[in-house]
C-alpha cells in the first residue's frame, strides 16, 4: 500500500455537554488517492474536515488523538503555523460557494490572495496563474472574468472558483466538503471529473465528504462509512457494493436500490390536465421599467396526473419546473393554455372561486424550515389549514383527535406537537410539512424538491412515508426533482424538462433506460449511478 499522506488517528471529539461527536475515528488518504467518507447528517463528516483544517467551531473540544499531513502533526500546530499550512498544503473546497465567497471582492483578488501569500510572487504573476487555473477548471473569457464580482457567476461556475481557489497553492491534499449537493447532475458531473482529474494529473490526496452513495461510487477509490462519530466500515469502493458488511452500511444502500412500480392501483381518468400551458415574465429596463421583452420561462407544456399516480418531473435548474407547478396553483399566472381539474377548468377561476381547489391541491416546499412559521407551535402550524377550511372546531376534542392522528400518520411523536420548528430536525421538519398538507385531505400534492436537503437515511424514510400515504390514501403527486437516483423507486411516470419545455414523457424505464430525446440522452449519461447490484446479492 501507498505511504499515507493524510493520516487521521484515533480523532475524538465532545460537544459543550460533553457528549462525544467523534469516537476514535482512524482513516488515511494517499499521494493520488480519493476517500469518500459518508454518512448521514450528523454523523461527523463535517466536524471530521473542519478538525482536519483546524477550523473546529466554538464548543467543540478535542479529547485525544492527532492529525498528520505526511509527517507533519497538525493538532499541535499553533493558528500561525496553520496560517501557512492552510491553501499551501491542505486546502478545502466548501459545500456552499456563495458562503466562501467575499460577495464584495472580485474573483481574480480572492484567487490572487493566497497565491501571492504562499508562492511568493508579483502582482501580475499571479495574475498569470489565476487566469491559467480559471482555465483549466473550465470558465470562458477567464481574463475577462478575473475582475468579476461572484454575483456574476452562476452556481456551477462559483463552485468551480472555489475548486480554482482551493488548486491554486497546488496543495497535498483536499478536503473536499458536499461540493457537489447543491448542483444539476450536468453540472455535478462536470464538477467530478474536473475533481478526478486534477487528483490523478496532480497527485493530490482527496478527502471527499459526501451523502450521495452515487457520487461516491463515480469518484473515490475507497470509501469509509460514519455513523454516530463512529467509523462503521471501510472498503476499497468496488468491494463495498458487492459485499457491505455493517448493517448499517447495508442499511444505507437499501435506501437507494430501485424498486418496481405498481400500477395497480393507478386509476385511469385523468385528476389533473395541463394543456399548452406558456408562462412569460416580462422583462424590463430603464427608470420607467418600461416592457422592452419577454422571458419565456414554460412554453406549452402539457401533462396529465391521475389518481394514485406519481409523476416525476425532472430537469436541470431553470428549466421551467417550479415555474409551472406554481401556475398550477395559481401562484403565477398562465400566458396560454389550460389546467383542468376533474374536467373543470381552474386556470380562469378568480381567487374566491379557486379556493375550493387550493384544498384539493396542496404543495409540499423544498426547504422545510422556511416553510414553516417559527412563531407557531406544530399543532398550530398543522391546525391552520383545517380551520381555515372549516373542518374543526378551534380547540375541540375531534381537532386535538385529528392532529394525533397526523402525527401518527407521518410517523412522529404526539409530543412534537407542542414544540416550535426550531427544536426538530431536518427529516422531522419535512414531515410536519407532510402533516400540514395532508391535514385538508387533498387528493393532490404538489412536491417541490422535498428530499434535496435530506441526507440518504432519511431521505429514504420520507420516500417510504409518501408511498405509503399514496397507498392508503390514493392521493396523485406531482414531483418535482433534480435527483435523477430517486426517480426509478418513486414514479410511475417521468416527464423530463428542458428550457422550458416538456421533451420526453413516459415512463422511467423508457425515458431514463432507453432514453431517445438527445438532451434526455445527455442527462442521464451525467447521472451518478450507483453499481448495478440485485437485493438476492447482498
Amino acid at each position: 500500500m501507498r505511504k499515507p499522506l493524510l493520516r487521521i488517528e484515533n480523532l475524538s471529539l465532545e460537544n459543550g455537554r460533553g457528549e462525544p461527536v467523534l469516537d476514535r475515528l482512524s482513516l488515511s488518504v494517499a499521494r493520488g488517492e480519493i476517500y469518500a467518507l459518508v454518512g448521514e447528517s450528523g454523523s461527523g463528516k463535517t466536524l471530521t474536515s473542519l478538525a482536519t483544517m483546524g477550523l473546529l467551531p466554538a464548543g467543540i473540544c478535542m479529547r485525544g488523538g492527532e492529525i498528520y499531513l505526511d509527517d507533519t502533526a497538525l493538532l499541535s500546530r499553533t493558528e500561525a503555523q496553520m496560517c501557512d499550512i492552510r491553501g499551501k498544503r491542505i486546502a478545502m473546497i466548501f459545500q456552499e460557494p456563495m458562503s466562501a465567497l467575499n460577495p464584495v471582492m472580485r474573483i481574480g483578488e480572492q484567487i490572487a490572495e493566497a497565491i501571492r501569500l504562499h508562492m511568493r510572487l508579483g502582482r501580475q504573476q499571479a495574475k498569470e496563474r489565476v487566469v491559467k487555473l480559471l482555465e483549466e477548471v473550465g470558465i470562458d473569457d477567464a481574463a475577462q472574468r478575473y475582475d468579476w464580482y461572484p454575483h456574476q457567476f452562476s452556481g456551477g461556475q462559483k463552485q468551480r472558483v472555489v475548486i480554482a481557489m482551493a488548486l491554486a497553492c497546488d496543495p497535498e491534499v483536499i478536503v473536499a466538503d458536499e461540493p457537489t449537493t447543491a448542483l444539476d447532475v450536468t453540472v455535478q458531473a462536470q464538477i467530478l471529473a474536473l475533481l478526478r482529474e486534477s487528483c490523478r494529473k496532480r497527485g493530490t490526496a482527496m478527502l471527499f465528504i459526501t451523502h450521495d452513495l452515487a457520487v461516491a461510487a463515480s469518484l473515490s477509490d475507497r470509501i469509509g462509512v460514519l455513523r454516530k462519530g463512529v467509523l462503521v466500515e471501510e472498503a476499497a469502493t468496488s468491494r463495498f457494493f458487492v459485499a457491505a458488511k455493517h448493517p448499517y452500511s447495508r442499511m444505507l444502500l437499501d435506501a437507494v436500490m430501485p424498486k418496481k412500480n405498481d400500477f395497480s392501483r393507478v386509476e385511469k381518468s385523468a385528476l389533473l390536465r395541463v394543456e399548452n400551458l406558456s408562462v412569460r415574465f416580462a422583462i424590463r429596463k430603464g427608470w420607467l421599467k418600461r416592457t422592452v421583452g419577454y422571458t419565456e420561462a414554460v412554453r406549452n407544456a402539457s401533462l396529465t396526473l391521475r389518481r394514485g399516480e406519481t409523476l416525476a418531473l425532472v430537469g436541470e435548474s431553470g428549466s421551467g419546473k417550479s415555474t409551472l407547478a406554481k401556475a398550477i396553483l395559481k401562484l403565477v399566472t398562465p400566458s396560454e393554455g389550460a389546467v383542468y381539474y376533474k374536467q373543470k377548468r381552474i386556470d380562469r377561476l378568480s381567487a374566491k372561486d379557486f379556493l375550493p381547489y387550493r384544498r384539493k391541491i396542496q404543495m409540499i416546499f423544498q426547504d422545510p424550515y422556511a416553510a414553516l412559521n417559527p412563531r407557531m407551535r406544530i399543532d398550530e402550524i398543522i391546525s391552520e389549514g383545517m380551520r381555515n377550511f372549516g373542518l374543526v372546531v378551534p380547540g375541540s376534542d375531534d381537532e386535538r383527535e385529528r392532529l394525533k392522528a397526523l402525527m401518527r400518520r407521518v410517523e412522529l411523536d404526539e409530543r412534537f406537537l407542542s414544540r416550535y420548528p426550531h427544536a426538530l430536525s431536518g427529516g422531522q421538519r419535512q414531515r410536519v410539512v407532510i402533516a400540514r398538507a395532508l391535514a385538508v385531505e387533498p387528493e393532490v400534492i404538489v412536491c417541490d424538491e422535498p428530499t434535496s436537503a435530506l441526507d440518504v437515511r432519511v431521505r429514504g424514510e420520507i420516500l417510504k412515508l409518501l408511498e405509503r400515504i399514496q397507498e392508503e390514501t390514493a392521493v396523485s403527486y406531482l414531483f418535482i426533482t433534480h435527483d435523477l437516483s430517486i426517480v426509478p423507486q418513486l414514479a410511475h411516470r417521468v416527464a423530463v424538462m428542458y428550457r422550458g419545455r416538456i421533451v420526453s414523457y413516459g415512463t422511467p424505464d423508457e425515458v431514463m433506460r432507453h432514453p431517445e430525446e438527445p438532451y434526455t440522452r445527455r442527462l442521464m449519461q451525467a447521472a451518478p449511478k450507483l453499481p448495478r447490484i440485485e437485493r438476492s446479492e447482498r
